[in-house]
């Protein structure tokens, strides 16, 4: 009787399953019922985990949005301020924490005292938590144990109307209410899993009868007419197959497999060996029983795409099974996809490789290179020699320049690249030209192509060249030149690769076009930057100058530099450059020269000056505001230095710029320690000017910021390479470190303007300077006078002597009438004979026209009449007045 309840459930259990839970079905309900109990379990527990995290979430979140929404609530910092702010507080935070469903909210000062708290005993006492990092301004948010047990809890600041945390806010929820919620959760997904796992077992019980049904209780003649079918399907498909047992003997052959391999109609019971017609590889393959997929294999004029696999994995005899599939018509056709696909590619890569600069010879060499050995074996590219210049292309074939010639191999008998051609009409280049259409030539066949060059064209010949594309590049309607792509070594150009060739050039010509166009942009740039440039340095003798200028690669920018002559021999260079580049640049950079020009001939001092230029900076940012020049702000750098002959004084002064090279005449070199000024335009702030002591051979390298800075180097690596390029060579001329210094700083094509400016000092010999002390007494001038004449008769000038007598008479008669002590006379002997008389007042004579009954003014009128040019400068003692006479005799001068 004890056994009736356990074969009963025996039999329940076997009903459900079919038969004994060893048997196929099974086994298979057993692993299905068990992957169903592990994937509920799985969701039970990553729904309970993130019912926990979602519901804890959702606590901090509550409590800090009440938090927060407290802390910005109106009337809260008024209530602060308030004697007792637990008085309108309290009711207020009760009432909002009953509409929030929250357990706590809490008002409390800097120090953590509560103003407010659900259980009113518990006001005035400090908060229990963390409180630090929501005095720096942050929420903050935390779970501690508190007056009313375990809770979660969110702070924030509250800031009054400058920022300021006055007060702090905490509102949170005890952990108990949060995991309620979580234990109710939890009971509706336990009984959801619960109902899941009811459900999938009856499923899976129904599945298991199912595959029971359908494998063990088949009747004879099912399982005959299952036979049938599947003989049937074998011997229809058009799909060989073959069995082939281990000792290689074929045991089947289905009726596609005897098409594909002509097979024998006794084919099946003989071994693969004996079958006859039979491709070597394949007997290999069939004969190892090797793996195999999609192995392209020869048979009867066929390619067969062949499959074997073995048959002994689950428990079958040794063998192996073999597909055999006809791929010859979907050879062909994935030969034409792969050479469509090739082609796409190569107008894809043209698209990113071609046209990477403004440049219409790299652009042009770019489609030659893209296109070897992809498309051609030989590509060259003839453009209007115009359209290397920037200009419009002209209407025939002729002055046509090889810009690109690349190919497979380099003994072509092709023109060459930088030849100029003129093509004959007859040619297809010419045609092609004038048409505006692309040719395909079979160079062997036609005749026409031979007359451009009868032995040239037998040489192409000859050197098998036999297919000939030549394609117009054109853009806007207009052609600017041909791409010809020759073969050699390949099947003729075909009628689908000529559109091929068209759609290549056509590509490349929007790049070649916008490449012309930027060329004569950039040309008409340059030669506006190039005028407003000097032409040729001014004659003067103090300073052996060189100079190098380098427009940018990509637009013009503001560089410039000047040699000035300044009155007694004096010297004054100047390097600058605008910020930014274009027309604009270049246009400011002119103006500014010309400002240079024009202070330079009021005699200032180089701070002086640089201080005028910063005031046309910034009248220039004033004037030119327009809407599309909105924010933009001219800027400029400058470095003015006027050199001295006679002292070997270099007085220099800087706005922004970088501090020139010295190069000494034991040839180290040095960076003089030029007080930095601002950038021209910004206002404000005084310029310094440092006066130097040069020895004479020495060397001042004045430069822009492109010579020495660059993407790849910082500042320091460029001006040690300046040092170094400039180092060891105190001999070396001017021109000779010009070029130096280029060579070892620069690439080939600068990023930046760059203008170099190297100058060698000389100083005057002590013989042709000579200066006398004259005393405040009308009685001197007569004394100066003979002095003058017997200096000029030492210096050969004696027909001089009558002219500078005059002039220093009235210029000593000024100085001492209207002068102030110390009264001094100076005679230089440069290229011009130089006098200058100075005194210790600032008054500055001007030239008058006197009447017919003026008994005096004509002084002045005389000396600008007798001198090549006479001018006032000011000095910290004072002013002096000088004036030049022409030197008659120059080489006399010079001959040493």
């Amino acid at each position: 009787m004890l056994d009736v309840p356990a074969r009963f459930r025996r039999l329940a259990w076997r009903t459900v399953i079919g038969k004994s839970p060893r048997s196929v079905a099974g086994q298979v309900f057993l692993l299905q019922v068990a992957l169903v109990v592990l994937l509920v379990l799985c969701a039970v527990l990553a729904l309970v985990l993130q019912s926990k995290h979602d519901t804890s979430t959702e606590a901090r979140r509550r409590s800090i949005a009440v938090a927060q929404t407290f802390a910005h609530a109106p009337g809260v910092l008024q209530a602060l301020r308030l004697p007792d702010p637990s008085k309108v507080l309290q009711p207020r935070t009760e009432a909002m924490r009953k509409a929030a469903h929250v357990d706590f909210i809490v008002v409390m000062d800097t120090h953590g005292i509560r103003y407010t708290h659900p259980i009113p005993s518990r006001i005035g006492q400090r908060f229990v938590g963390t409180i630090g990092p929501s005095l720096a301004g942050k929420v903050y948010t935390e779970s501690v144990h508190g007056p009313l047990g375990h809770e979660v809890q969110a702070t924030v600041p509250i800031d009054d109307t400058h920022g300021k945390v006055v007060a702090l806010v905490s509102a949170g929820l005890k952990v108990k209410n949060v995991t309620s919620a979580l234990n109710r959760q939890l009971r509706i997904i336990l009984a959801a899993g619960g109902t899941a796992l009811m459900l999938s077992t009856g499923g899976t019980a129904l599945v298991g009868r199912r595959l029971r049904r359908q494998t063990h209780s088949l009747a004879p003649d099912e399982m005959t007419r299952m036979y049938e079918h599947h003989d049937t399907v074998l011997h229809s498909v058009r799909e060989g197959v073959l069995i082939i047992d281990a000792d290689g003997r074929l045991l089947l052959a289905n009726d596609e497999a005897r098409r594909l391999l002509d097979l024998p109609p006794d084919a099946e019971g003989r071994t693969v060996r004996e079958l006859p017609d039979l491709e070597p590889a394949t007997v290999e393959l069939l004969v190892t029983g090797r793996e195999a997929s999609d192995e392209v294999h020869l048979a009867k004029g066929r390619l067969l795409a062949v499959n074997q696999r073995p048959t002994d994995r689950a428990g079958c005899p040794r063998g192996t099974v073999v597909t055999l599939r006809d791929s010859t018509e979907l050879q062909a056709v994935s030969g034409r996809a792969e050479a469509a696909r090739e082609r796409l590619d190569l107008l894809y890569d043209a698209g990113l490789r071609v046209g990477s600069t403004l440049d219409v010879v790299r652009t042009a060499d770019e489609l030659a290179r893209i296109a070897v050995p992809r498309f051609a074996d030989f590509v060259t590219v003839d453009l209007a020699d115009a359209v290397l210049h920037g200009e419009e292309p002209a209407p025939t074939a002729t002055d046509m320049r090889r810009v690109a010639v690349c190919g497979i191999r380099d003994d072509h008998p092709l023109y060459e690249r930088g030849r100029l051609i003129d093509f004959v009409p007859s040619s297809p280049q010419a045609r092609g030209y004038g048409a505006g259409r692309s040719e395909l030539v079979d160079l062997p066949a036609e005749a026409d192509w031979r007359a451009q060059d009868p032995e040239r064209a037998r040489q192409i010949l000859d050197y098998g060249i036999h297919s000939h594309i030549t394609a117009p590049i054109r853009a806007g309607g207009v052609v600017l030149g041909m791409v010809n792509f020759w073969r050699a070594d390949r099947e003729p150009f075909d009628a689908e690769e000529l559109s091929l060739a068209e759609e290549l050039v056509a590509r490349a010509a929007v790049s070649i076009d916008n490449a012309r166009r930027y060329t004569r942009e950039h040309a008409l740039a340059v030669t506006l930057q190039r005028s407003l440039l000097p032409r040729a340095l001014p004659e003067q003798t103090a300073l052996d100058v060189a100079y190098r200028y380098l427009p940018a690669q990509s637009g013009v920018s503001g560089d410039w530099f000047d040699v000035i002559p300044l009155p007694g021999g004096r010297v004054a260079l100047v390097v600058g450059d605008v910020v930014g580049h274009g027309l604009h640049a270049a246009a400011t950079m002119g103006r500014l020269r010309t400002a240079v020009h024009n202070f330079s001939t009021l005699d200032l001092p180089p701070d002086e000056l640089l201080h005028h230029l910063d005031d046309l900076v910034g009248r220039i940012d004033q004037d030119e505001v327009s809407p599309e020049r909105a924010g933009e702000i001219v800027g400029a750098t400058c470095l003015y230095a006027i050199y001295d002959p006679v002292t070997r004084r270099c007085a220099m002064a800087r706005a922004g710029h970088l501090a020139p090279a010295l190069v000494h005449p034991d040839g180290s070199v040095t960076f003089p320690d030029l007080p930095a000024g601002p950038p021209l335009g910004l206002g404000g702030m005084p310029f310094q000017t440092a006066e130097l002591e040069l020895a004479e051979g020495s060397q001042l390298v004045l430069y822009t910021d492109g010579l020495v800075e660059d993407r790849t180097r910082d500042l320091d690596e460029g001006l040690e390479l300046l040092r170094q390029a400039l180092a060891g060579h105190p001999g070396r001329s001017p021109e000779e470190s010009c070029q130096a210094v280029l060579e070892q700083l620069l690439p080939e094509r600068p990023r930046d303007d760059v203008a170099l400016l190297v100058a060698r000092t000389r100083a005057l010999r002590a013989d042709q300077v000579a200066d006398w002390d004259v005393p405040r007494d009308p009685a001197a001038v007569s004394g100066m006078r003979g002095a003058v004449s017997a200096q000029l008769e030492e210096w050969g000038l004696s027909e001089l002597g009558f002219g500078m007598e005059l002039v220093l008479s009235e210029l000593i008669t000024n100085a001492i009438r209207y002068g102030s002590d110390p009264i001094h006379v100076r005679l230089i002997h440069d290229r011009t004979l130089i006098c200058e008389v100075s005194d210790g007042s600032c008054t500055s004579p001007h030239l008058r026209y006197a009447a017919t009954t003026d008994e005096g003014g004509r002084g002045l009128f005389l000396v600008s009449q007798l001198t090549e040019r006479w001018g006032t400068r000011y000095t910290p003692q004072g002013k002096v007045i000088w004036a030049e006479l022409t030197v008659p005799d120059l080489t006399a001068l010079l001959g040493d």
